[in-house]
């Protein structure tokens, strides 16, 4: 099961961890946070990119093997999510 995206080649047989995030910036200072609280805090807090995060580290491990695809918008993160799930339901 291999999905390509902005140069990239996933196999998602590998990944151990799949999820969406948000980029912000406060205070000089960027992280990845859940949609969910970014969308709490979108008037408080910018958001500067949606980030679909597939990691490859084994369960408990830092993951430090891992691919992040930039989206500009949610709507984008969407499709990009309904197009993994797509895959990975065959």
């Amino acid at each position: 099961m291999i999905y390509k995206a902005q140069d990239h080649t996933i196999d998602l047989t590998k990944i151990t961890r799949l999820y969406p995030a948000a980029r912000v910036e406060a205070a000089g200072e960027v992280a990845h946070v859940s949609l969910e609280w970014a969308e709490l805090k979108k008037d408080e807090v910018p958001i500067s990119a949606f980030i679909l995060v597939f990691d490859f580290d084994p369960l408990g491990e830092v993951p430090d093997n891992r691919i992040e695809l930039v989206y500009e918008s949610k709507d984008d993160l969407i499709i990009a999510m309904k197009e993994v799930a797509g895959i990975l339901e065959k």
